[in-house]
């Protein structure tokens, strides 16, 4: 049996009871205060990223019933905590500036403009304008140039793998957005747990010869290997690809109706945008939608589609957001956790071959 099949959503989403957590609590254990970069804060007050304080690392999820996100965790505060990791591990200034600035290019709902754009399954289609608005903007070129460095050092943060690499790799970015995003939709961190693991990290060499965090430990290696996979069910199950595909066709409805504009989605808040929809006219397409989506609270699993007037249906294949990490075994050699672990090694293969239903559908307004 595969290990994710008794896990849907009423499921995951009752797993664990409402926490309360702090973010600066949470930020000090990827960094202690004492040691934060002294040049973070004048960047993080540049209007470029303060705009990110609207927009949400859960893709829009907060602003529906079918969620129970347990507290609001912004881009910008992704940003820094990607920024406060690569600096722990590297001290490096471009590198910690490239994590910080790796999301300028984020529209409102985040990763919900792939969707609309059809890019469910990689969903890099935002990264795009990335370099083209740092090298354009020029408060931050002339921070940047009072701290010695260029433009073409902190635009692209996949050039550095402590802060980016690729699926099954761990990265500065990956470790971040999976830890408030475990705590917020799921609940299964707590912060002892994230301390637990995040002190037994340290950089090893990969396969390849590449820098990478990895565990110094197996025991606490599963452990976040297990979380880290639950958290990415929860991402791979139809509510979210429903709930993200629909946020998605609303925007792009919303925008051929000139209720809002492309513009919009890279100046206003998530807050704004959804001011503006709340104002959609009654009873039209585009406000069934809107309300479906701001209300419903479950969906429907079928294999095939339903009434198109009455139902949204969606058939997706999206990213999948697992994870196998390195281990440094006791024998002193680093391997992929999968080759010292077959309790990791049948989660990592579940987690890969689990299918939900055909489509989710759900029952218009």
């Amino acid at each position: 049996m595969n290990f994710f099949e008794k896990f849907d959503w009423q499921t995951m989403l009752a797993q664990y009871p409402q926490s309360n957590y702090d973010i600066k609590a949470y930020h000090e254990i990827l960094c202690p205060r004492n040691d934060w970069p002294p040049f973070l804060q004048k960047y993080v007050q540049l209007p470029i990223l303060e705009r990110l304080s609207g927009i949400g690392l859960l893709c829009g999820t907060d602003w529906t019933k079918l969620y129970k996100n347990r507290f609001y965790y912004s881009r910008l505060d992704h940003s820094i905590g990607v920024a406060l990791i690569v600096w722990h591990f590297t001290h490096n200034k471009a590198q910690t500036l490239a994590g910080l600035l790796h999301d300028i290019s984020t529209p409102v709902f985040s990763h919900v403009s792939d969707f609309r754009k059809g890019d469910a399954l990689t969903q890099t289609a935002t990264e795009e304008p990335t370099a083209k608005i740092i090298r354009e903007n020029k408060e931050l070129c002339e921070l940047l140039l009072e701290d010695g460095l260029l433009p073409k050092q902190v635009e692209d943060y996949h050039i550095y793998p402590i802060a980016d690499n690729e699926i099954p790799q761990l990265s500065a970015d990956r470790l971040e957005y999976m830890f408030p995003s475990g705590m917020a939709l799921y609940g299964c961190w707590t912060l002892q747990e994230i301390k637990r693991c995040y002190n037994d990290l340290l950089i090893l060499q990969n396969e390849k010869g590449f820098d990478e965090l990895g565990f110094k430990n197996l025991e606490t290696a599963e452990l976040y290997c297990e979380k880290f996979c639950m958290i990415g069910h929860i991402l791979q199950l139809n509510e979210n690809k429903l709930t993200l595909h629909l946020l998605g066709q609303i925007m792009n409805l919303a925008e051929k109706q000139s209720l809002v504009c492309e513009q919009d989605f890279m100046t206003l808040s998530e807050q704004e945008i959804i001011a503006k929809l709340d104002s959609i006219e009654k009873n039209s397409r585009l406000w069934r939608l809107y309300q479906t989506f701001r209300n419903m609270t479950s969906i429907i699993h079928c294999e095939t589609a339903l009434d198109e007037n009455e139902y949204f249906c969606v058939n997706l294949k999206v990213k999948q957001r697992y994870i196998n990490p390195l281990v440094r075994a006791q024998n002193g050699k680093v391997q992929r956790l999968s080759e010292l672990s077959e309790k990791a090694q049948k989660i990592i293969k579940d987690f890969k071959t689990y299918s939900d239903t055909n489509y989710g559908c759900v029952k218009l307004v």
